[in-house]
C-alpha cells in the first residue's frame, strides 16, 4: 500500500482528497435529512386490538400483519387478535420482528458513498500514474479493498442494522405485489436504487458495499487460512441452485404452490439478521454457520448459491457501464487472471462466453496481468 500511495500522481491524490471530502459531506447530508420516525412502543398494543387497529400504526398493510402472525391473508381484520387464536408470545414476537425491519435512510447514503468511492478507486486510483507496469503487483492493493469491506460491515451492518439491504430490495418488491406493503412504489424505488448501483459499476454494490458480502470476503482472505486450497464453484451449478430458490420463493409467495400466500422462504435463510442479532429461526443460525465455514475456502457462497439480488444483479451485469475489459490483441492467454479470480468470472470473460459467472469487481485480476491487457473501464471506450 505504501508503494502504491507514493506513486500516485498529484492529480490522483487530489481525487483522493475530493472523494474523502465528498463522502463526509454526503454523510452529514444523510444525518441532517434523516426523516424523524415516530417511535412505536410495543406496550401500546395488546391482544384486545384488531389487525386493523395495529397495522396502520406500524406502517404496514393488514395483510402483512396477518402474515407475520401466521394467519391467512383473508382472515378477519376487525376481530380482536386474541379471538384469532394468537398467543401472547407469538404476538410479542411478531411485533418485535416487524419493528426490527425499520429502514434507515442514512444507510442508503453509505451504500452510495462506498459504491461510488469504490468505482472511483477502480477507475482512477488503483493504477498509480507514476508506477511502471513491471511493478503491476502493487496495483490495486488489497489493503484498500479490506478498508472498504470493514467500513461496509460496520456502517451498513452493525451500526445501522439489517435494513435496508440489497437482498430485501428484491424480495420486498414481490412482497408488495401480494399486498404486504402499503406503498409498492417505495419498494420499487429502493430496488431500482440497488440495481442502478450494480449497473453503473459491475456489481459494485455487492462487491464493495454489501455488509454480508463483505463478511464473506473478509473470511475468504483471512491470512491464517491462506494455505487452505480454495475451491471455485461451477457456475452452472451455483446459478441453477440460486435460480431454483428464487423460483420456489415466487411459487410460495403467490401461493401457486401451498396455501400460505405471502410466505417468503428467504426469511428463514436471511443472514442480514446477524446485524440485528435476530436469531429467532434456527435455520438462520444454521445458514450463518454454514456460510461462514464455507467462506474460508469458497468465494462468497451465499452470494453465488442463495442471494436473490445476486441473481438479479447478475442478469443486469450484461448492461453494466463500467466493468472488467480485456484487450484481446495484447492478451497472451497466460491464464494469470483466471488463476487470480476467486470465481469463474475471469475465465468466462477471457473466453467471451455469453453466460459468465458473477464478477464482483474485486480487482484481483487487474494486478496480475503481465502485459497489462486488463483494465476496468467504460463499455463505451475502446
Amino acid at each position: 500500500m505504501k508503494i502504491w500511495f507514493e506513486h500516485l500522481s498529484k492529480k490522483q491524490k487530489n481525487i483522493v482528497a475530493l472523494t474523502a471530502a465528498s463522502a463526509v459531506l454526503l454523510t452529514l447530508a444523510g444525518i441532517v435529512f434523516q426523516p424523524k420516525v415516530k417511535t412505536v412502543n410495543i406496550n401500546d398494543f395488546s391482544l384486545d386490538n384488531s389487525i386493523s387497529d395495529i397495522a396502520p400504526k406500524l406502517g404496514i398493510t393488514k395483510k402483512a400483519l396477518a402474515r407475520e402472525l401466521n394467519l391467512k391473508l383473508n382472515v378477519s381484520k376487525k376481530k380482536p387478535i386474541k379471538k384469532l387464536g394468537v398467543s401472547q408470545d407469538a404476538f410479542t414476537h411478531s411485533l418485535n420482528h416487524l419493528l426490527s425491519h425499520k429502514d434507515s435512510t442514512l444507510k442508503y447514503y453509505f451504500y452510495f458513498i462506498l459504491s461510488l468511492s469504490g468505482l472511483i478507486y477502480l477507475l482512477k486510483l488503483g493504477r498509480p500514474d507514476k508506477l511502471e507496469i513491471k511493478l503491476i503487483k502493487h496495483y490495486y492493493p488489497i489493503s484498500i479493498y479490506v478498508l472498504f469491506l470493514f467500513a461496509s460491515v460496520i456502517l451498513c451492518g452493525f451500526l445501522l442494522g439489517k435494513s435496508p439491504n440489497p437482498m430485501e430490495g428484491v424480495v420486498k418488491v414481490f412482497k408488495s405485489m401480494v399486498g404486504l406493503y402499503p406503498e409498492p412504489a417505495v419498494k420499487t424505488i429502493a430496488f431500482l436504487f440497488f440495481i442502478s448501483l450494480a449497473v453503473i459499476g459491475n456489481k459494485i454494490i455487492c462487491g464493495w458495499a454489501c455488509p454480508f458480502g463483505s463478511i464473506q470476503e473478509l473470511l475468504y482472505i483471512i491470512p491464517v487460512f491462506k494455505k487452505i486450497k480454495k475451491k471455485k464453484l461451477p457456475f452452472w451449478l451455483a446459478n441453477s441452485i440460486r435460480s431454483g430458490l428464487f423460483i420456489i420463493m415466487l411459487l410460495l409467495l403467490f401461493a401457486v404452490v401451498g396455501n400460505k400466500k405471502g410466505f417468503v422462504i428467504y426469511h428463514y435463510l436471511n443472514p442480514f439478521n446477524l446485524f440485528n442479532f435476530d436469531f429467532d429461526y434456527a435455520s438462520i443460525i444454521i445458514t450463518l454457520i454454514l456460510v461462514s465455514g464455507f467462506s474460508l475456502f469458497v468465494y462468497r457462497p451465499f452470494c453465488q448459491l442463495i442471494c436473490p439480488f445476486g441473481l438479479v444483479s447478475w442478469i443486469f451485469e450484461k448492461i453494466s457501464v463500467f466493468k472488467i475489459r480485456i484487450d484481446y490483441q495484447k492478451c497472451t492467454n497466460c491464464g494469470a487472471c483466471v488463476n487470480a479470480c476467486p470465481s469463474q468470472a475471469a475465465y468466462g470473460i477471457l473466453k467471451k462466453k455469453k453466460m459468465t459467472a458473477d464478477c464482483f469487481s474485486c480487482a484481483r485480476c487487474l494486478s496480475v496481468c503481465p502485459v497489462d491487457a486488463i483494465t476496468y473501464k467504460s463499455i463505451f471506450k475502446k
